[in-house]
């Protein structure tokens, strides 16, 4: 089925799900060095040899700090009900601590206020990986003050946006972070040891339920949740060899957040492994009530055993069947089915798909001749996972939102700025943006649902 900007209205949605877009404070808003704020370990680590593989910085990214009213012009006329954006740490307490930055502040006042102008509702990520150089220095996710740090850090912004904001996370991609950046060097801030890595697991589940008991006290009304990055782990070549492999990462990639945070305990298999830094009453402060969660996916992990790791194994690859004809990479919808399939039965919990988008693949990424951004790889993957999503719904899937990843081109951490997964096209040397075929194709699927189409 060729690809194309027709949309199919997806029936069975409840008349208030929500349809948005997803950035992160890191990817788009740069001014680095702007009005008071203070580095982050990402910072530092895209001043290292090798931390980003293009070499690049995110010192303007997407320039969204000065840009953000034609950013928010943007999503009005895309149609979102919704914006997910995460707050930088080290822009409002530039030490991670302590004094607070008043500009910093402001920028947020801006953005929220103007966000709500625009008929969009606001919904606030506290933590998206930006943690303050200051608290690395002092250990960071390791320090298990660093818990409490975050929960401070929380009443600050829970006073100042809590009358306007009523939609939270607390954190992105808790597994993401800490495995990249605690047992695999891919992420900041670039520690390789198992310890260090079952430390941080602990301490930012403590921060969680911390961050949760601020919101819920200090925000009337509060809708609150956490961000997961969840996808099935298979053995690379379906090989007996890497299944234990594939087994121990889907246990740090799958289950060491999500089941203390809503089922109050660790998996069996890496149990052993944290119980050292897990003291009495610890699992009553992560287990804290929420009200959704929040599931970032994009396909199947493929598993092999490494010995050279710190953990034994490794990232596989996908099956070469696997390729989709008008994509140009693996994609895996009937896995996204299953995933939302697999929350509601295990955590029964209302979910929101906080990311899902496509980067890279057949067809240009790149305004052509006459300005259009023709990037119809895109559109096939959204119809794909809609689709998905669709299924997994009538199935009995509790699904109440969908947020595209992502609103703008942007900085994506490691890969820097080769890989764009933006329904905006942004040119990095002019700050142009170019709404691209997505965009528009997301646009008509929005009208289309309200329409009742």
């Amino acid at each position: 089925m060729a690809a194309n900007t027709s949309t199919t209205p997806i029936a069975g949605l409840r008349p208030d799900f929500v349809w948005g877009v997803s950035t992160s404070a890191f990817q788009v808003e740069g001014a680095v060095k702007e009005d008071g704020r203070g580095p982050s370990i990402w910072d530092t680590r895209c001043r290292l040899r090798g931390g980003v593989g293009d070499g690049s910085n995110a010192d303007i990214a997407c320039d969204h700090y000065h840009r953000w009213p034609e950013d928010v012009a943007l999503m009005k006329n895309i149609g979102v009900d919704a914006y997910r954006f995460s707050l930088a740490w080290p822009r409002l307490l530039p030490k991670g601590r302590g004094v607070v930055n008043q500009a910093g502040i402001d920028f947020y006042d801006r953005l929220i206020d103007a966000v709500l102008d625009a008929g969009i509702e606001p919904w606030v990520c506290l933590y998206h990986w930006d943690l303050p150089q200051g608290l690395d220095d002092l250990g960071g996710w390791t320090n298990r003050d660093c818990a409490g740090w975050f929960a401070d850090y929380a009443v600050l912004a829970a006073k100042r946006y809590g009358d306007r904001v009523k939609n939270w996370a607390t954190f992105n991609e808790f597994s993401v972070f800490t495995m990249f950046g605690y047992a695999i060097d891919w992420a900041a801030p670039g520690v390789t040891d198992r310890a260090a890595h079952m430390k941080a697991i602990h301490h930012v589940n403590l921060a969680h339920g911390a961050g949760v008991d601020v919101l819920r006290d200090l925000v009337p009304r509060a809708n609150i949740g956490a961000i997961h990055n969840r996808q099935i782990v298979r053995p690379e070549g379906g090989l007996d060899e890497n299944r234990a492999a594939a087994e121990l990462l889907s246990a740090h990639w799958n289950g060491v957040f999500p089941d203390p945070q809503h089922l109050g305990h660790y998996p069996a298999i890496v149990a052993n492994d944290i119980d050292p830094y897990v003291r009495a009453g610890d699992m009553a402060k992560i287990c804290r009530p929420t009200d959704w969660i929040g599931l970032n996916h994009y396909g199947p992990i493929y598993a092999k055993v490494d010995p050279t790791t710190t953990w034994g194994y490794g990232w596989g690859a996908a099956p070469e069947s696997a390729n989709h004809p008008e994509v140009g990479w693996p994609i895996f919808p009937e896995v996204f089915k299953d995933e939302l399939l697999e929350l509601t039965r295990r955590y029964r919990m209302p979910i929101y798909v906080t990311e899902n988008g496509c980067g890279g693949g057949k067809g240009s990424d790149t305004p052509d001749e006459n300005g259009e951004v023709k990037d119809t790889h895109r559109i096939a993957y959204f119809r794909e996972y809609n689709q998905a999503m669709r299924d997994a719904v009538a199935q009995g899937a509790d699904v109440r939102g969908y947020f595209v990843w992502a609103l703008l081109d942007n900085f994506e951490w490691g890969s820097g700025y080769g890989p764009r997964f933006g329904l905006v096209h942004v040119d990095f040397d002019t700050q142009r943006r170019t709404l691209k075929n997505s965009g528009k194709w997301y646009a008509e699927l929005i009208a289309d649902q309200r329409r009742g189409r």
